[in-house]
C-alpha cells in the first residue's frame, strides 16, 4: 500500500516543485530542477497507482467522469495548508500522476527578478498584457504576484479564471473572484468564463491560459469594453506570441485581427528559468511593450520575427527588453555561466551577445552599474 503522506511531507520537506508518481518506478521529487528518486520507498505497481488516483479524486464523479471519458484529469488537492496542482494521465491503461506544490507565500516582484514595467502597465484602464514561455518557466508564479501586487495598491475588482487555481487569494483593497474551470466546478470552459465575466462589472479579467480561438475573441471584446485583460500563452518568445495569437485565425480574418490587436495589445512579457550558479532559478525575461513602431509592425501583411526583435531591443526607453540583454546581465551579474547564456540563443547572435555582455561590463566598471 503506497504511503502518500510520507511522500507529500518529503516533497514538503525537501522543498521539491513537483511530485512524479508513475508505475514501474519509485516515488520521484523533482528539486531545484533535478529529479531525484525516495529511495527509502518501493517501485509504485499499478494497484499502488489506482489507490494514489482513489487519494488525489477522492470519489469526486464529476472528476472521475472526466477522467474515464478523456484520459486525463487536471485538479487540485490541499495537504496540510498547502495547494496541489495534479495532473493524472494515463500510461499503458495504468494512471500516472503529476503533482506541482504551490506555495503558500508569493513572492515579490524584486524577489522574481520580473521587471518593473509589468507591474506599471497594469494601471492601464484597458487592453491586453500577456505573460507567456514555455512549461514550467514560472507563468502561474508571475501571474499570481502580479494579482497581489494589484490587489494590494489598486482598488480593483479582480476576476480570475483558473485550471485549476493554484493560489487562493483573499481580497485586500482589491476585490477578488477566484472561479476554477471544468466540468462540475464554476465555469465549464475559459471561453463561457469570458463571456460571463462581461456581466460581472470586474476591472480586471485574468485567463489561466488562452489555449483556442474562442477564449482569444472573448478576451479581445472584453479588453475592447473598456477592461484591462491579463492572461498567459505557451510560447516561447514576444514575436512568436503575436504570430500565435494571429495563427488562431483563418488568412481572411487575420487583417482585421491585426488591428485589433495592435491597438489593444499593451504589453508582452515572455520569460525563461535558468538554474543559477548558486542553485536557485534565475529568471530570464524578454519584454515588448507595445508602442506605435511595434503597433505598425503588428498591422503589416507580414510580420517579421527579426523585425519585432530589433523594436524590443531599440526601445528600451520606454521599458521593453531584449532577451540578448536580459541574457547578458545575468551572466556580468555572475547568476549563469557562459555556456548556459549561449544555448539560449541562436548561433547566429552569439557575436551580439558578446558585444552586449563587453558593453554591459564596460558599463558596470564605469559606473558601478547599469
Amino acid at each position: 500500500m503506497v504511503n502518500m503522506n510520507k511522500i507529500l511531507d518529503e516533497a514538503i520537506e525537501k522543498d521539491a516543485s513537483d511530485i512524479h508518481l508513475i508505475s514501474g518506478n519509485k516515488p520521484i521529487l523533482r528539486i531545484s530542477r533535478e529529479l531525484k528518486r525516495i529511495e527509502e520507498m518501493e517501485e509504485l505497481t499499478p494497484d499502488d497507482m489506482t489507490e494514489v488516483y482513489d487519494f488525489l479524486v477522492r470519489g469526486n464523479i464529476n472528476k472521475d467522469e472526466v477522467f474515464r471519458e478523456t484520459r486525463k484529469l487536471d485538479t487540485s488537492y490541499e495537504y496540510k495548508g498547502i495547494r496541489l496542482r495534479v495532473n493524472i494521465s494515463n500510461s499503458f491503461d495504468v494512471p500516472l500522476c503529476t503533482l506541482r506544490l504551490i506555495k503558500n507565500t508569493l513572492p515579490s516582484f524584486e524577489e522574481l527578478g520580473v521587471p518593473d514595467i509589468v507591474r506599471r502597465m497594469t494601471y492601464q484602464p484597458q487592453g491586453l498584457i500577456l505573460v507567456t514561455g514555455k512549461t514550467n518557466s514560472g507563468k502561474t508564479t508571475t501571474l499570481n504576484s502580479l494579482i497581489n501586487e494589484i490587489n494590494e495598491t489598486q482598488t480593483r475588482k479582480i476576476l480570475t479564471l483558473e485550471n485549476p487555481v493554484e493560489f487562493r487569494h483573499h481580497s485586500k483593497k482589491s476585490l477578488i473572484v477566484q472561479k476554477e474551470i471544468g466540468r462540475g466546478q464554476d465555469s465549464l470552459s475559459f471561453s463561457d468564463g469570458v463571456k460571463n465575466s462581461l456581466r460581472e462589472d470586474c476591472d480586471i479579467l485574468v485567463i489561466g491560459e488562452i489555449r483556442d480561438k474562442v477564449t482569444m475573441e472573448a478576451a479581445i471584446e472584453m479588453a475592447e469594453s473598456g477592461h484591462l485583460v491579463i492572461g498567459t500563452l505557451h510560447t516561447k518568445s514576444c514575436a512568436e506570441t503575436i504570430d500565435r495569437m494571429i495563427n488562431f485565425y483563418e488568412v481572411r480574418d487575420q487583417a482585421s485581427i491585426k488591428y485589433l490587436l495592435s491597438a489593444l495589445l499593451k504589453l508582452v512579457v515572455s520569460q525563461r528559468l535558468l538554474k543559477g550558479k548558486d542553485g536557485k532559478l534565475v529568471l530570464i525575461p524578454e519584454v515588448m511593450v507595445v508602442d506605435n513602431i511595434v503597433a505598425g509592425i503588428i498591422r503589416k501583411e507580414k510580420i517579421s520575427v527579426a523585425e519585432i526583435e530589433d523594436a524590443i531591443q531599440s526601445n528600451a526607453e520606454k521599458g521593453s527588453i531584449g532577451l540578448i540583454n536580459s541574457i547578458a546581465k545575468a551572466f556580468v551579474e555572475d547568476k549563469i555561466t557562459l555556456e548556459q547564456a549561449k544555448s539560449q540563443i541562436e548561433e547566429k547572435n552569439l557575436e551580439i551577445l558578446n558585444r552586449t555582455i563587453m558593453q554591459l561590463k564596460i558599463r558596470k566598471d564605469n559606473i558601478g552599474g547599469y
